[in-house]
């Protein structure tokens, strides 16, 4: 039997048990190995053992501190998702019907079960609808057939995208397993609740990627009608089959779930696709979003009630007011230090923690909207906060962050989830903090010690390679975490030291740091995340490590350092959500209507996925610190695939902002509930939404438009802090401006910001249409003007406006136009 086309050929021989995938090309060059063609049902007469083998791992993971962790670390050892439930029926179909050259119809009967499957080639895909019919009562699980396996030793890559990934197999079990350092080497099944794109893939030495695709609609609904639905389990994906040979492998139904369960006669359906591809992984993994979930075609449905825009000047009064906000002003040390409550887990803390989140975005947002309720309430307060958390007395950590936190009851500063220290706590809060101050205040002298202070603490700490400890614990000063590399970017906070005090030993550093994660974490795919309560698993650090790679490009212009950024963002891709497809469907949440692409996590990134990061329960988070990011590579790579992540995170949320403070709920499942017990996120969301706009006016214009940037927040992602300098709008030296009554723009999908030049008669308003329509807008100025001139994405005159307005404007699609708005002063 055959099937074949211009891109494959597949022959099948009958044996003495069944059809053989005995021999196969790709694109008529290449021929491919280790061919099978074997078939896997799961079946379980009762149902499956839930006995979880959590007590017989081999080291005390991930710890009785660990509260958020424990349970589901528990349940991840449980027979099914281990692979070790039920009884494995594996066999060749013994019947096989040739319809034309491009599809064949396999079928099996065997004691407990018929199965059909019916394969057709769609180009470089095998488009495959499998159906089981039960002959007897019990759980059955139908597994995808194993196409070809990868040897270990010719095994170069493998992924399950938003689980685990890595070019070689892992055998410790809870790098690979909880970490995703890696692949297990254990034919572990994951859930399809935190599998980002449901494409398990594995390249093989010889180039040959094959990667098994679910079709749409099989994986769950995480809110199904009228309810919250994440946790249910109707797809399982492996990179191994039940027997431990490595190929991509889908199980549907999973054993013991959602219809799993099947009554003599009774059948279930499967519908998947291989796909298989010369050259790199990435293609066949953009394949799966763009072709088969077709996620561009989400920012077509996408509309928004209030412009990013809006909700910053929300914001803004928000955190002016102290109760909105939870302000607090504590006495320490004999002055006055400020921050917002932090009501979230902190060891120690009796509801009484406190934090500031984003200085980079203080000091911007007070800048540019001249408030003076922030320059003189707000930032003094905070700047002694921050002089506060930093270690002067002499020893072993004098330079370095005490902890983000302030406990005011007992007045000291802590970590988050133990008592330890972290050299990248000390580049957080020590180095990017201070340093993004400094950008704004570049005069203040004692800032600058505190800053070399830190900075050469991290030298002190950093080892001949380059690699930094995880921590350090505060009563031994011992290394702690010592199963752990610091996969991160420590190295930033040196080239945040060399930008600022241009001592070049920084820089070296820097470069030997970076040169260590290269090779360590970018080349080997192996991240580590900065959430002290989810014990470090990979979360926004490794978008971080993007972009500190990127601006160690931008200070050096080593190539090296771009290529591992742009390597580095692709694998962050996998953090974002790509499924399920978001449609127009009617569903109810919380007793409002709304439409299921309003509350689509398609687009939205992971807090930390995996195995047992917050995603598998709270769903992805609204705080999409990345997009900036996202275009920014988009700008260097012209991959599609990181603009139109960047802006299906971005555009159209309402459903996750509160009405009245305009704040995004940080979880998925919080839907549009606020900052809850997070007020100071209200500061990282005016970051990146200011790092996103201010990336897309550079887009689209081509470098007409430019601000700079500096450095990335603490934490949560890579956005970049602006308005501490003035940029250019075609060659004009302009300074940002924001403020509630300069402009009113009557769509809300067109977002703007405003820019005076130096001599404050000219006011460029610069628009974006965010939307992938022309949009028709009118705007009305709210300042007097003498004249006004509207120009295009390249800085050409369109036309002369009225200088009173209102003026009404056609903006292309996802296009920018800019407003010269002349005034007498």
């Amino acid at each position: 039997m055959r099937l074949h086309n211009a891109a494959l050929d597949l022959q099948w021989q009958q044996q003495a048990d069944g059809y053989h995938l005995v021999k196969g090309s790709l694109d008529k060059t290449h021929a491919l190995q280790q061919l099978s063609g074997a078939y896997t049902v799961l079946y379980s007469a009762g149902a499956p053992d839930t006995a979880s083998g959590y007590d017989h791992q081999p080291r005390n993971f991930p710890g009785a501190q660990y509260k958020y962790l424990t349970g589901i670390w528990r349940d991840n050892l449980r027979p099914v998702p281990m692979n070790t439930a039920g009884t494995a029926l594996r066999f060749f179909p013994g019947n096989a019907t040739q319809q034309n050259d491009s599809t064949i119809l396999f079928s099996a009967e065997k004691p407990g079960a018929a199965v059909q499957a019916r394969w057709q080639l769609d180009g470089h895909d095998i488009l495959v609808d499998m159906t089981l019919t039960a002959k007897q009562a019990g759980y059955y699980a139908l597994s995808t057939p194993t196409l070809m396996t990868t040897p270990e030793a010719a095994l170069d890559w493998g992924m399950v995208p938003g689980i685990f990934m890595g070019h070689a197999l892992q055998r410790d079990l809870i790098l690979a397993y909880a970490y995703g350092q890696g692949i297990p080497d254990k034919p572990v099944i994951a859930r399809e609740r935190t599998a980002s794109t449901l494409s398990p893939l594995i390249r093989n030495k010889a180039g040959i990627t094959l990667s098994v695709i679910a079709a749409p609609g099989t994986a769950r609904d995480p809110w199904q009608k009228d309810h919250y639905t994440q946790n249910d389990w109707k797809l399982g994906l492996s990179l191994m089959d039940r027997s431990g040979a490595l190929t991509p492998t889908l199980y549907h139904p999973v054993l013991g779930q959602d219809s799993s369960y099947m009554a003599p006669g009774e059948q279930r359906s499967f519908h998947f696709r291989y796909t298989l591809q010369t050259g790199d992984w990435y293609p066949v993994y953009q394949h799966a979003i763009n072709d088969v979930y077709h996620f561009p075609d989400f920012l077509a449905l996408k509309q928004t009630r209030h412009s990013l825009t809006a909700r910053m000047l929300a914001m803004r009064h928000y955190l002016d007011d102290d109760s909105t906000s939870m302000w607090r002003n504590e006495f320490y040390k004999g002055q006055w230090i400020g921050a917002q409550s932090y009501l979230g887990g902190v060891v120690g803390s009796d509801k009484d923690a406190m934090k500031n989140a984003d200085y980079g975005a203080m000091w911007m947002l007070a800048q540019m909207t001249g408030d003076t309720l922030l320059q003189n309430q707000r930032l003094p307060n905070a700047l002694h906060f921050k002089l506060a958390q930093q270690q002067q007395e002499p020893g072993f950590f004098q330079g370095a962050a005490t902890g983000q936190y302030y406990l005011w009851k007992s007045k000291k500063f802590t970590e988050e989830w133990g008592p330890y220290v972290e050299p990248i706590g000390l580049t957080y809060y020590t180095m990017l903090d201070v340093g993004n101050i400094l950008l704004f205040e570049p005069g203040n002298t004692p800032l600058k010690e505190r800053l070399r202070l830190g900075a050469d603490k991290l030298l002190s700490w950093q080892h001949a390679d380059g690699h930094w400890e995880v921590a350090y614990d505060h009563a031994s000063e011992q290394p702690d975490f010592t199963d752990l590399r610091d996969l991160r970017p420590t190295f930033y906070g040196l080239l945040v030291a060399y930008r600022v005090l241009k001592d070049k030993k920084y820089l070296d550093a820097a470069r030997k740091g970076a040169d260590w994660i290269v090779a360590n974490a970018v080349n080997k795919a192996n991240f580590l995340g900065v959430c002290g309560d989810a014990r470090f698993v990979p979360d926004f650090a490794t978008g971080q490590t993007a972009q500190s790679l990127l601006d160690l490009y931008d200070l050096t212009k080593d190539a090296k350092y771009k290529a591992a950024a742009i390597t580095t963002a692709r694998l962050y891709t996998a953090s974002v959500y790509t499924h399920p497809i978001p449609s127009t469907e009617a569903k109810i949440v919380n007793g409002q209507p709304r439409q299921d692409w309003e509350i689509s996590q398609a687009g939205l990134s992971f807090e930390h996925g995996g195995t047992i990061g917050s995603a598998n329960g709270a769903g992805p988070i609204l705080l999409a610190s990345h997009a900036g990011m996202f275009v920014r590579m988009f700008g260097i790579t012209h991959d599609s695939l990181f603009l139109n992540m960047a802006r299906a995170a971005a555009w159209g949320r309402d459903a996750f902002v509160d009405q009245q403070t305009q704040v995004a709920s940080y979880y998925w499942r919080a839907m549009n509930a606020g900052a809850g017990p997070y007020p100071h996120h209200a500061w990282w969301q005016i970051g990146w939404i200011t790092d996103y706009l201010l990336s897309e006016m550079a887009l689209r214009s081509e470098g007409g438009i430019s601000f700079p940037s500096g450095f990335v927040t603490p934490k949560v992602g890579p956005h970049l802090s602006h308005g501490f300098a003035p940029g250019h709008i075609f060659g004009t030296a302009v300074s940002l401006h924001l403020d509630d009554d300069f402009v009113r723009i009557d769509q809300p999908q067109v977002d703007y910001l405003g820019a005076w030049d130096a001599s404050h008669k000219n006011l460029y308003l610069v628009l974006l249409n965010d939307a992938v329509t022309t949009t028709l807008a009118t705007v009305t100025p709210g300042i007097k003007a003498t004249g006004a001139q509207l120009l295009d994405e390249k800085g050409h005159p369109l036309q002369t406006l009225d200088a009173q307005g209102p003026w009404r404007l056609s903006l292309p699609a996802a296009g920018l136009r800019v407003i010269v708005i002349h005034v007498n002063q």
